[in-house]
């Protein structure tokens, strides 16, 4: 939960996903068809290398500089020099992390040999063109003074879009876009560190190398934080039910693809009488001894979809149960549970994508946070953890749109930072302590 601590069939899946009909076959940097050219190529002092934001400019111009100084994307190549990354590579059977297409796809700008511009270095980890696409036919227009619509059209990845900014981060930080791009049980089992991810508080995490201004948004889209939470709920539960879907990733011997699953539904100590915590959930339905398909993304829809489109929320409700209920049954029917869940959950991004999210809209979402808290539905950690996360995203967005004064500001980040420390360790998580914090919200919406 440190992360928080900071604030951020299968062809029907991706062919359902939420994208303008235009955006609908844009495929992420990684595999899109432009060459690239090299962090270099953005990183000169009168492009984007300034030491110091530039005065006048409409741009920062320092954005190389923040990256190179503060981003740990610029740093995720060497990570796999690490012990632990050693470690993994040894468990996994590979000569070398650094060296490895697995690791690489994720931790750098890992194009194809054929598609490495002069300047390129693969030891520049996730650089400039890993989020922004290959350069090689926009950065003529873009240094020229193209607008945005021109410099996109020419190749560069539309990152403002939330949407696709979704489809980008979810290909790492979860790992729909390839089987190669995927971390697996199998790999976490190796020593891989687990993948929380949240697409709002993750934006804001981010060293920030952009300025919302009114400039900003004259050329660019500018959605709420909670829209943003909305359709990143959505984009990555699509990612893995993918996943399920996918026969080449989804199976390991007699078992399924556990990375699905709730990680501490199993991984907890059972020798303590304080740790022997299993309660039924009634979005659930199932007895002690199964492994809970990890639904925590489901929960924070079914919330959203309770205040926007309230059949959908039912349905989405029903068919969350039905996959839980079907892990107690057989695979085909594990499966095809998964597929209905795909639709609803697919019609839940269209839904966040179109949705402009009000001021009455924040403050019934973060009801409907507290309502899914006191029904225990959060007692989860994974669960807990998505709440946090959103709860940050939603008191963020309510103070931008003036929902919110600041003496109420100061009590909802007070109550925020109880919610942080309850779930600040995966290892010692209590349930009874996160669901007091989040219940002492209750008094101070209105």
């Amino acid at each position: 939960m440190r992360v928080a601590r900071l604030a951020l069939a299968t062809a029907a899946s991706i062919a359902a996903w939420p994208l303008a009909a235009s955006a609908q076959d844009l495929k992420i940097p990684l595999y899109a068809a432009d060459a690239h050219v090299g962090v270099t190529s953005c990183g000169g002092s009168t492009c984007h290398g300034a030491v110091e934001p530039f005065k006048g400019s409409n741009v920062l111009q320092n954005e190389f500089v923040t990256w190179q100084r503060e981003d740990k994307h610029s740093r995720a190549y060497a990570v796999l020099m690490n012990d632990r990354s050693k470690r993994i590579a040894r468990n996994l059977g590979l000569e070398a992390a650094h060296t490895a297409k697995l690791c690489l796809d994720c931790h750098s700008d890992n194009v194809a040999q054929d598609m490495r511009g002069r300047q390129f270095q693969l030891s520049d980890g996730v650089g400039c063109e890993s989020c922004h696409g290959g350069a090689r036919r926009w950065l003529g227009t873009h240094v020229a003074g193209a607008t945005h619509d021109e410099n996109v059209k020419a190749g560069l990845y539309p990152t403002d879009d939330p949407v696709l900014r979704a489809k980008l981060c979810v290909s790492c930080h979860f790992g729909v876009a390839s089987d190669t791009k995927f971390v697996t049980h199998k790999i976490m089992g190796a020593g891989h560190p687990r993948m929380p991810f949240e697409l709002d508080t993750f934006t804001t995490i981010q060293p920030a190398h952009y300025v919302v201004d009114d400039d900003y948004r004259k050329r660019k889209k500018s959605p709420s934080g909670v829209q943003v939470w909305a359709i990143g709920q959505a984009m990555q539960m699509a990612a893995i039910l993918e996943s399920v879907l996918d026969g080449s990733r989804n199976r390991q011997g007699v078992f399924p693809e556990l990375v699905a699953f709730d990680c501490h539904a199993c991984h907890h100590q059972m020798s303590q009488e304080i740790d022997l915590r299993w309660q039924g959930r009634r979005g659930v339905g199932l007895p002690p001894g199964y492994p809970r398909f990890n639904d925590a993304n489901l929960v924070m829809m079914r919330v959203i979809a309770n205040r926007i489109d309230p059949e959908l929320g039912r349905r989405l409700a029903a068919r969350t149960t039905d996959l839980h209920k079907a892990v107690a049954g057989g695979f085909d029917s594990y499966q095809s549970k998964a597929r209905d869940l795909l639709v609803a959950v697919n019609d839940m991004a269209r839904r966040a994508a179109a949705h402009g999210f009000s001021k009455d809209d924040m403050q019934a979402v973060l009801t409907g946070l507290l309502d899914e808290g006191k029904a225990g539905e959060l007692f989860d950690y994974a669960a807990a953890e998505q709440a946090v996360m959103a709860l940050g995203s939603i008191i963020s967005a309510m103070k931008t749109a003036g929902a919110i004064d600041a003496a109420q500001l100061e009590k909802l980040n007070a109550q925020l930072e109880r919610c942080y420390a309850a779930t600040a360790d995966d290892e010692l998580f209590r349930p009874g302590d996160f669901a007091a914090a989040i219940e002492g919200f209750r008094g101070l919406v209105r």
